[in-house]
């Protein structure tokens, strides 16, 4: 089919009325319209509009005439159209996306070409602090499922004609609209055409999970590793304090999260409340989340360790023998504890928030007194999960906290089947795991350890204040 404008608008509305189905759409509006004598049509989709805009435009073409409108498109989009954002297409394909997009277009008899202005609306929620990534000083606003409030979060945020909002576009028919955002100045240009590169060749129907399906087009290596490949992030200051870095952020349309890349494992431990505290209590929190986060991953193992070899137990620290009747073998207790804890967290996300209390209450029941008290398990076991339970919302990062739990899971089948063998061997093939990760783009995972830069390092480690001369440079990845 051809994909030209004809200057015929009869001919114009025929195909999109064919194409959009116009006749079995309540909410794709075909407006018809007189400007100056001339036969017009408007096509937009209802909900998507601003109805003040078009009334206001509707009622200015109402006063044009007949020698107003003898023009070319050009002039007429720069002196009849008394709206900012206004463009010319030549391309049906390209009107039709528009339309369903939310854009008004504008056809007009004679015109090869179809004037579109956008003065869309999307429904949104108001902008609000993220329910994970909370911090108790700073800034409470965060992202939403609207493309452009995201952006203007950021661009609030850096006042620089350098920052770079790309827009491009993915999904043969969902057409998501997606932006890439970096510091022209700053970014380094491999690795953002490396990133944009492997969003043009992406080749999908439709990004039905939103930046998740993005993810899984962009990587396409193992995913067996479990350690995560990005970065997410639903606070706009942090976004800001990346980009400002070098870094390149993606932005998709209908997600409140934002993807931040190259995503190394010092990055992604990384949150925003270390920052809106001095340098030594942000450093307190890093550290401490850190250490919190090793424990958890080698708790549990070295505990079922300990219980295979009492005499190894330290002298002072006898008192973790169990002295109870072990009815489950330790390592069943451990696991069904592990599987436990998920399947609570499941329940509460799909609980009724007037029913969030009472669950609370019974779950705090089952896993304490009577989960003891019945025989299932020890008093010691279930103290060691509490605290690994605790330590996983230490983690801002999501998938990070899964990676560690997953590779806890591991340590603990290895060790209670291999004893003290299998638990060296699990170490090294967790820590192998993660030095033998590569980021999407192909960056060592454990940067600025490999290859080393101790500046890089103390900055990931150590809350420091930076002199401003290195607050701007580019970052090595």
């Amino acid at each position: 089919m051809i994909n030209s404008i004809s200057k015929n608008i009869a001919s114009n509305k025929r195909r999109l009325d064919a194409e959009l189905i116009v006749d079995d759409n309540f909410d794709i509006i075909n407006r018809k319209i007189t400007i100056g004598e001339k036969e017009c049509c408007l096509y937009f989709v209802d909900g998507f509009v601003k109805d003040e805009i078009l009334e206001k435009l509707m009622e200015f073409f109402a006063h044009l005439k007949k020698e107003d409108v003898e023009c070319t498109p050009e002039e007429f989009q720069d002196k009849l159209l008394p709206y900012g954002e206004v463009d010319l297409v030549d391309k049906m394909d390209t009107v039709i996306t528009r339309i369903l997009s939310g854009v008004t277009c504008l056809l007009v008899d004679g015109y090869e070409k179809v004037l579109v202005i956008d003065c869309r609306t999307y429904p949104a929620r108001n902008v609000e602090e993220p329910d994970k990534d909370k911090v108790m000083r700073g800034a409470r606003d965060g992202f939403v499922e609207t493309l452009v409030s995201n952006t203007a979060l950021i661009r609030r945020r850096i006042r620089n004609p350098n920052l770079i909002m790309q827009m491009m576009e993915v999904g043969s028919s969902s057409h998501t609209d997606i932006v890439v955002c970096y510091m022209k100045d700053r970014v380094e240009e491999k690795l953002l055409s490396n990133i944009i590169d492997k969003i043009k060749k992406i080749k999908i129907d439709a990004l039905t999970m939103s930046q998740e399906s993005l993810a899984e087009c962009m990587y396409k290596g193992s995913w067996f590793n479990p350690f995560p490949k990005f970065r997410y992030t639903d606070r706009p200051d942090a976004v800001a304090a990346s980009v400002l870095e070098g870094k390149v952020v993606i932005i998709v349309d209908n997600s409140p999260s934002v993807m931040i890349l190259p995503a190394t494992i010092f990055s992604i431990m990384e949150e925003s409340a270390d920052y809106y505290f001095p340098p030594i209590t942000g450093t307190y929190l890093r550290l401490s989340r850190i250490i919190i986060n090793i424990i958890a991953l080698v708790l549990t193992p070295i505990f079922v360790l300990f219980m295979q070899h009492p005499d190894w137990i330290p002298k002072g620290l006898e008192f973790i023998r169990i002295t109870d009747t072990i009815n489950i073998p330790i390592i069943f207790q451990l696991l069904i504890l592990e599987f436990v804890i998920d399947a609570l967290k499941l329940a509460a996300l799909n609980t009724p928030s007037m029913m969030t209390t009472p669950f609370s209450v019974v779950a705090a029941f089952i896993l304490s007194d009577f989960a003891v008290s019945s025989g299932w398990f020890n008093s010691e076991v279930m103290l060691y999960m509490a605290f690994v339970a605790i330590a996983n919302y230490s983690q801002v990062s999501y998938e990070l906290s899964y990676a560690l739990k997953f590779m806890r899971i591991f340590l603990l089948i290895i060790t209670g089947l291999f004893s003290q063998w299998g638990f060296i061997v699990g170490i090294l093939l967790t820590t192998c795991a993660i030095i033998f990760n590569r980021t999407v783009t192909g960056y060592n995972y454990i940067y600025p350890l490999i290859p080393f830069d101790f500046r890089v390092l103390m900055k990931h480690l150590f809350r420091v204040t930076l002199p401003a001369s290195e607050k701007a440079g580019n970052q090595k990845f």
